[in-house]
Order: C-alpha cells, then sequence, then structure tokens
C-alpha cells in the first residue's frame, strides 16, 4: 500500500501558480500593458513643443522672410559677421544706404529660450558692433535686418 499511495501523490497535479507554462503566456500580455501605461505617460508628460496652433499664420509669415532675404539679395547686400572677445562684429557690403543701426537674432537650433536680439550701432561706414552676451555652447543661426524691416541676411554659425 505504500507503494501505491507514493505513486498517486506523485501523479497529483501541482497548483497552477506552480506551473511554468501560464507565466510564460501571461508574460507577453503584462509587457503589453505596461509598455502601454509607459507610452501614454510619455505622452502626457512631454510638451508638443514642435506643433503650432496657427501654422497657416506661420506658412505666410515664411513667406514674407524669403521676400525680406530676396530684398536683401536683390540690393547685393552681403554681411560678414565675427564673434570675438565679448563683441559682435558685422561688416555689411553693397549697401547704398547704409542704416544707422542693424538687429541681430541670435537664434539657437534647438532652445529656443536662449535666442537673444541685439542692436548693433555703427561704428564706421559698413561696421556695425554690439556687446556679445555669454551664449552657451551650440550652432548659432543670426539674422541681420535694418530697423526698418525691409530686408534681411541669414548667416549660419557663429
Amino acid at each position: 500500500m505504500t507503494a501505491a499511495f507514493m505513486q498517486t501523490s506523485r501523479n497529483r497535479a501541482r497548483p497552477w501558480y506552480r506551473e511554468p507554462w501560464p507565466w510564460l503566456l501571461m508574460a507577453a500580455p503584462a509587457a503589453a500593458v505596461i509598455g502601454g501605461a509607459i507610452t501614454m505617460w510619455f505622452a502626457v508628460a512631454s510638451a508638443d513643443g514642435l506643433v503650432a496652433d496657427d501654422y497657416y499664420r506661420r506658412g505666410l509669415a515664411i513667406n514674407q522672410e524669403l521676400r525680406r532675404e530676396a530684398e536683401a539679395t536683390r540690393r547685393g547686400l552681403v554681411a560678414r559677421v565675427e564673434a570675438r572677445a565679448g563683441r559682435l562684429r558685422v561688416a555689411l557690403e553693397g549697401a547704398n544706404a547704409a542704416p544707422e543701426a542693424l538687429f541681430a537674432q541670435l537664434v539657437h537650433p534647438t532652445r529656443a529660450g536662449f535666442d537673444q536680439r541685439l542692436r548693433l550701432a555703427r561704428v564706421s561706414p559698413g561696421v556695425y558692433e554690439t556687446n556679445l552676451p555669454a551664449l552657451p555652447a551650440g550652432h548659432w543661426r543670426v539674422i541681420l535686418q535694418d530697423p526698418r524691416g525691409e530686408w534681411r541676411i541669414v548667416k549660419e554659425g557663429l
């Protein structure tokens, strides 16, 4: 009888949670639920910085900017931009009537909060200067324009 008792105890089924197959079958849906929760958290917590509500109006503004760049080309304006020793210096060539001042917008490619707008005073014919604030490292775009906003020149790198 002891042998029969041992035979039946060996054949008894273990509880389901002690078997590996239910856990393997539940692993994939559990991972999908966890991944979905993490994705939803990212979607809610992050800002949609590149989406603009007024995209149509901004598109029209881009066309105006292109016209201003074309105007600078039509006038034959060429600018050389130098940044040294805390000074921003712009040499403007081809201007028939050089303005008394220029405006320079320093644009960071990824962080709009770092952008700067500076007024450059004319120090000699065709040469404009101003103090340059300390800028974070990175590639900067310089947008030069006259005070009336008739033309603009875009330079890459500072």
